[in-house]
């Protein structure tokens, strides 16, 4: 038998062609979701800076706290505007003269 021989016996072998590679995808798909998963796990040991975590903690915003924000805000005249599509001028959109608009500029 020669080596061609045994090349095309080898290609026509199903399990080597489609369970070999499977097999391979398997056990290396979870040794690389262990190390992803991992760095979960370190990235909690990690310590911040103490004089970042004090802002940090100083800068809590609350949903409480933004509700009481824009509680006597009045939306009586407010108008729900839509933006602009990328192939859209925003100007003539939102009903503003670009003419106008070039000219303050200016």
């Amino acid at each position: 038998m020669s080596v061609h021989a045994v090349v095309r016996a080898l290609r026509k072998n199903k399990t080597l062609r489609y369970g070999v590679p499977m097999l391979l995808l398997i056990v290396g798909g979870s040794f690389g979701l262990r190390e992803f998963s991992q760095i979960r796990y370190d990235a909690v040991k990690i310590k911040i800076d103490p004089e970042l975590e004090k802002k940090l903690k100083m800068s809590k915003v609350s949903l409480e706290s933004e509700y009481e924000k824009i509680k006597d805000s009045a939306f009586d005249d407010w108008k729900n505007i839509r933006g602009p599509r990328p192939w859209e001028d925003p100007d003539l959109l939102q009903g503003r003269n670009p003419e106008i608009l070039k000219t303050k500029t200016t």
